[in-house]
């Protein structure tokens, strides 16, 4: 057929292209179905991680505490610069009878700016104890003390004004206190008051520590 060239002939070389390509295209096919199907790409979970808050630790906890007070409240080692006590407030506005005005018991001016006095147990916190209240900016001095502060941690805040110091009320704060006051200060102060009995509390409290750290060293 293909050497006479005639039309049946070309007809059938185009029959048998045409037979060879479906052949080859069937082939193929049978190729390709016998291949496994892609296994799929794992993925990274985005189910998100719960996070685990840290520890807090208590204001209490910073320091060595050796006994609670009348009101429930932590005292500390003298040692301890930051406490966790409870704060009152006052005024020289009050004018409770023996209460001279807008004197401390140090014989100055009670202070209220940048600066503020605080009463307090100098057997605690003695006079010119500096510190901070943990979210305030002001820093307070102890320069006064009273008659129901003797054996507690209570530091009383001092206020000008009476409403102040209603909106101040009762609460507990933290303190962290940047310089120690002197015992030895307070006690002399004291010496002079024994008459009122919070004084004597306060005085031989005082005397009792200076008389331990004498005879430690």
């Amino acid at each position: 057929m293909i050497l006479h060239f005639t039309k049946s002939g070309l007809f059938l070389l185009s029959f048998m292209a045409l037979t060879s390509c479906a052949s080859v295209s069937s082939s193929l096919a049978s190729e390709t179905a016998k291949k496994p199907a892609p296994k799929p790409i794992a993925t990274t979970s985005t189910t998100p991680v719960k996070k685990v808050a840290p520890k807090t630790v208590t204001t209490s906890s910073y320091a060595k505490k050796i006994g609670k007070d009348k009101h429930g409240m932590a005292t500390y080692s003298d040692a301890s610069r930051t406490r966790y006590v409870r704060a009152t407030a006052y005024s020289h506005m009050e004018k409770e009878p023996g209460a001279p005005g807008r004197l401390n018991a140090a014989g100055t001016t009670l202070k209220y700016g940048n600066t503020r006095s605080v009463a307090a147990d100098w057997s605690r916190l003695p006079l010119g104890t500096k510190f901070k209240i943990v979210g305030k900016p002001y820093t307070y001095v102890v320069d006064d003390y009273g008659s129901a502060l003797a054996d507690t941690n209570t530091i009383d805040m001092f206020h000008p004004t009476l409403s102040g110091m209603r909106n101040w009320g009762t609460r507990k704060v933290t303190i962290k206190i940047i310089q120690m006051g002197s015992f030895e200060r307070s006690a002399k102060l004291l010496k002079g008051r024994l008459h009122a009995a919070h004084c004597r509390k306060m005085y031989y409290a005082i005397t009792k520590k200076m008389s331990k750290s004498v005879a430690a060293n």
